[in-house]
């Protein structure tokens, strides 16, 4: 079996009035609290997929980053988007070969039903 690890790209859940909670929690946070949990998130960052004790999986599509703290753990609930390179090949003509289109589209079938 081969680890994959995936480059996660980290951005702030934004609201639709453009706040951004996690970004405001973490500005009113001690410089060394900030600095603690942002080396935790940088770690699953550059090296997701990570298990625990750093990282918990919550729910479907949910985990949390546990950053151990002087006075309890601080908590970042996130989710992750990434892309599955499901089959590739090189282009001899204009249009895509079919057979090519359904060996894509029959990995990404099997992938579905494997992650429900």
């Amino acid at each position: 079996m081969v680890d994959i690890i995936f480059v996660l790209n980290v951005v702030f859940y934004r609201s639709e009035v453009g706040n951004e909670p996690v970004r405001e929690w973490l500005k009113d946070l001690r410089r060394e609290v900030k600095q603690h949990i942002g080396e935790d998130i940088k770690t699953v960052q550059l090296g997701w997929p990570v298990g625990m004790p750093l990282i918990r999986k919550i729910d479907k599509d949910l985990w949390e980053v546990r950053t151990r703290l002087a006075d309890g753990i601080a908590r970042v609930f996130f989710t992750v988007e990434y892309m599955i390179l499901l089959h590739g090949f090189i282009k001899k003509s204009q249009k895509t070969p079919l057979n090519e289109l359904k060996t894509a589209l029959s990995r990404l079938a099997t992938y579905n039903r494997g992650s429900k």
